[in-house]
C-alpha cells in the first residue's frame, strides 16, 4: 500500500470523523436550545411523547408553527385597557370568585387572541404559547383546570385564588409582550 493510499485514507477517516462530530453537536445544540426555550414544557412533552427525539420533532414542529403566525406586541392603549379589565376582574373575585376566575380566563384567551394567537382549542392554545411561554404553562393548565372544576362547582375558594395567581402569570406576560412586568406581586 502506497503512502499516497494511507494519506488518502487517513483524509477521508477525518473528513467522517469530522461530519460525525459536527452532527452529533448540532444535534446536542439543537436539544439545548429546545430545552431553553421551552423550559419544564420540554421534558414534559418527552414524558408525553415516550422520548427525546420524539419530543424534539414536536417542539420543533410548534417553532415553525409559531413562527408562521403573526404575533404581535400589543399597542399602549390595549395594554391600558387590558390591565384596567384584569383590576375589575380581581375586584370581582372578593363576592363572586368563580366568576372572578371564568372572566380572567376568557380575559387570557382575548389578550391571547389580540396578540395574534389562534384560541381555536385549549390544546392548540397549550402549543402556541409554549414556545415563548414555556416556563409559565404548568400555572396556566392548573388555572384552566380549576376553571372547569370550578364550572361544576368543585373548586374551593382557595383553589379558585391559586387560578387567579396563575392566570395573572400568563397574563402578565402575554400584556408585556413577552418582558416580564416590573411589579409582579402575587
Amino acid at each position: 500500500m502506497s503512502s499516497l493510499t494511507m494519506i488518502i485514507g487517513a483524509v477521508v477517516v477525518l473528513l467522517i470523523v469530522c461530519a460525525l462530530v459536527a452532527f452529533v453537536a448540532r444535534f446536542v445544540m439543537r436539544r439545548r436550545h429546545l430545552r431553553d426555550r421551552f423550559g419544564p414544557e420540554y421534558d414534559r412533552t418527552a414524558q408525553a411523547k415516550d422520548g427525546r427525539l420524539a419530543a424534539d420533532r414536536e417542539l420543533h414542529e410548534r417553532e415553525e408553527r409559531h413562527d408562521a403566525l403573526n404575533i404581535k406586541p400589543l399597542p399602549p392603549a390595549a395594554r391600558q385597557r387590558y390591565a384596567q379589565d384584569w383590576t375589575r376582574v380581581q375586584e370581582r373575585f372578593v363576592d363572586r370568585p368563580d366568576d372572578a376566575v371564568h372572566e380572567a380566563d376568557r380575559l387570557v384567551t382575548s389578550l391571547m387572541s389580540e396578540r395574534g394567537y389562534p384560541t381555536e382549542g385549549y390544546e392548540q392554545q397549550l402549543k402556541d404559547l409554549s414556545v415563548e411561554h414555556g416556563n409559565v404553562l404548568t400555572r396556566f393548565r392548573s388555572a384552566h383546570e380549576v376553571n372547569d372544576r370550578s364550572s361544576r362547582h368543585q373548586a374551593t375558594t382557595e383553589e379558585l385564588r391559586g387560578a387567579m395567581v396563575h392566570y395573572r402569570t400568563l397574563f402578565e406576560e402575554l400584556l408585556h409582550n413577552g418582558d416580564r412586568p416590573r411589579d409582579s406581586r402575587a
